[in-house]
């Protein structure tokens, strides 16, 4: 991995045991470069949840979405859109189908550097959460293989095994944020001392909700606002295989022992610079 800002040295610090530290990762184009909901739109048609109409126009959400420039009213429509679409969806059809295809579609996706600092998060005893505005039930099964110990997602209301189209929880802009701290509160998470990544600019609620921020391969806006925060910006380029990427824990150390090493170097900055303030 690459960084475009200030980096660290040496691995973040691990949790004292009396002291109990998470990583928040965002998932779309954070760990997967790609949108886990438009993924999931073909084996959706395939299993006759959707029409081609409403293929082409997630696909087209994708698009926007790949590019950087869906904004968030188009990201709101969306919202909507897939709530009214989900409406009388059977719950245990929608996970079938993303238990069969998960690997297929999300595999040639995630990001290589995300996987081994996920493990070096886990090496040194912090928690890993992902935290997606996408729905539950396509989030929870790629947390799953990723080893992520807890998930915040967007929860949609279900009613005699069908999903009803209201909306009990959307994990979006400072609503994450707000979960990350129920979360903290009830993990006892020191937020101090806990790291959160994202590439979106609507997670900055997230990000500075955290002692340890990291914009992932972002845009200029989310760029901007790293550097008037401190934040550090990281970039990821590798997509690999899922399956292939998840290693024993010593060697995915091993592996992303660079991406440790920038993030060091940006907490000894940082320190540095609040000192000689």
């Amino acid at each position: 991995m690459t960084d475009q800002g200030p980096r660290e040295t040496s691995p973040p610090a691990a949790a004292s045991p009396r002291v109990r530290v998470a990583a928040f990762f965002d998932l779309d184009k954070t760990i997967i470069a790609t949108s886990s909901s438009a993924a999931f739109s073909k084996p959706f048609y395939a299993g006759g949840l959707i029409t081609r109409g409403d293929v082409l126009r997630s696909a087209y959400a994708h698009l926007l979405f790949y590019a950087g420039n869906a904004d968030a009213d188009q990201t709101e429509r969306m919202r909507k859109h897939l709530s009214e679409l989900a409406t009388g969806w059977e719950v245990s059809k929608v996970q079938q189908i993303v238990a069969e295809t998960v690997h297929e579609l999300i595999d040639p996706y995630v990001y290589a550097e995300a996987v081994e600092l996920i493990a070096e998060h886990h090496e040194l005893g912090h928690d890993v959460v992902i935290v997606s505005a996408s729905g539950a039930e396509l989030v929870e099964p790629i947390a799953t293989v990723l080893g992520a110990d807890h998930v915040v997602a967007t929860r949609m209301a279900v009613e005699d095994g069908r999903y009803t189209g209201e909306i009990e929880f959307y994990a979006y802009g400072a609503q994450k944020a707000e979960a990350v701290r129920q979360l903290a509160a009830e993990r006892d998470y020191d937020l101090e001392r806990s790291y959160a990544y994202s590439d979106s600019v609507t997670d900055a609620p997230m990000l500075g909700a955290v002692g340890h921020a990291f914009a992932v391969n972002p845009d200029k806006t989310l760029r901007r606002v790293a550097a008037e925060n401190g934040w550090g910006v990281l970039t990821f380029s590798r997509p690999v295989a899922l399956r292939s990427a998840i290693r024993p824990p010593a060697v995915a150390l091993a592996a992303g022992g660079v991406v440790a090493a920038g993030i060091a170097a940006w907490l000894l900055r940082r320190w540095w610079v609040r000192r000689r303030a």
